[in-house]
């Protein structure tokens, strides 16, 4: 499995688009996402943060594993995703050969459940499937 992700395109990216959140947002549904040769991409005009990733075998991966929304509070998946997020960055800045770049991940920007759901469910996808700690709390599915 190691030899997909070498091969395969790494990518996750999580950026804002405007200066204000909406707290309006519509919530997601399976069908509301691109999902196209594993590249997952969420994204609404009414969010201002959108997670695009590329990664051979997730898409399954998370069909097959993830658990269903709302199985976690945000708090818990926030707090998965910060410990999670600060190793991974520390080794894409190390030069690390599976991460290809860091990761946006901001304490004070509430980004919402989807957005922190999806991320947690990568990286614990990434973690499980690499056989990697990113530190703090063990993956689980």
């Amino acid at each position: 499995m190691k030899n997909l992700v070498y091969i395969g395109i790494l990518f996750i990216v999580i950026f804002g688009c405007t200066a204000t959140k909406n707290n309006n947002a519509k919530t997601f549904k399976q069908n509301d996402k691109a999902v196209q040769n594993d590249t997952v991409r969420i994204a609404n005009d009414e969010l201002e943060y959108e997670v695009i990733i590329i990664d051979p075998g997730f898409n399954s991966w998370f069909y097959t594993y993830a658990k269903p929304r709302d199985y976690y509070s945000q708090q818990y998946l926030e707090a998965r995703n910060r410990t999670w997020v600060i190793e991974w960055n520390a080794r894409a800045y190390r030069g690390d050969r599976l991460i290809d770049m860091s990761i946006d991940y901001q304490n004070n920007i509430d980004y919402g459940y989807e957005v922190n759901y999806m991320l947690y469910n990568y990286l614990t996808y990434f973690q499980l499937t690499n056989n990697i700690k990113l530190g703090g709390f063990v993956p689980r599915i």
